[in-house]
């Protein structure tokens, strides 16, 4: 699975080597583009697939993202699997029911968080966070790349667990 993922992400031009600033304001020799990757269906159900490998046997009753790069993955994971999703923009709304919500947290409901990429994690940890703020509980983080640059250490310090499809190590092997 990880190979064909990788092999489609070098395809559609997701998989970068060079000098990249990240988000995190880190400099990369590896750029990787998951909302890119999305937007090729194939690729996303490959995702998808991965993704439902890595909650298999695992106790949920919903899937959490954070706008916009864990949408896709969120709705993708959500069909394999027939859970419910629920969205966190990165802002509350001022108008309408001014929420930072999609959809629903109920007390006591287990929650799987999805990410595109994770370096220092800071993304999925707010959702993993609002989650557990309004009586959730967070089962694992599923991402489809970390980085290895402190997401896993920051997860494991919230008595998170950090489960990646693919980490940057896994990646560099595919530079030419």
């Amino acid at each position: 699975m990880k190979e064909k993922i990788v092999e489609k992400l070098i395809e559609v031009g997701s998989l970068k080597f060079g000098e990249f600033i990240l988000s995190s304001g880190k400099k990369s020799s590896v750029y990787v583009d998951i909302k890119h990757a999305c937007t090729y269906p194939d690729l996303l159900k490959l995702i998808a697939e991965g993704m439902k490998e890595k909650v298999e046997g695992m106790d949920f009753d919903k899937i959490a993202c954070v706008e916009l790069g864990g949408v896709p993955l969120a709705v993708a994971l959500a069909i394999e699997t027939g859970k419910p999703y629920v969205i966190f923009r990165k802002q509350k709304k001022d108008y309408g029911v001014k929420s930072d919500l999609i959809g629903e947290v109920r007390e006591g409901e287990k929650f799987v968080v999805v990410e595109d990429v994770t370096t220092t994690g800071g993304s999925a940890l707010s959702a993993a966070q609002r989650v557990r703020d309004r009586g959730g509980e967070v089962e694992a983080v599923v991402v489809v790349v970390d980085r290895n640059e402190g997401a896993m250490e920051r997860f494991a310090e919230q008595g998170l667990k950090l489960i990646p499809i693919l980490t940057l190590e896994e990646l560099m092997k595919y530079r030419t």
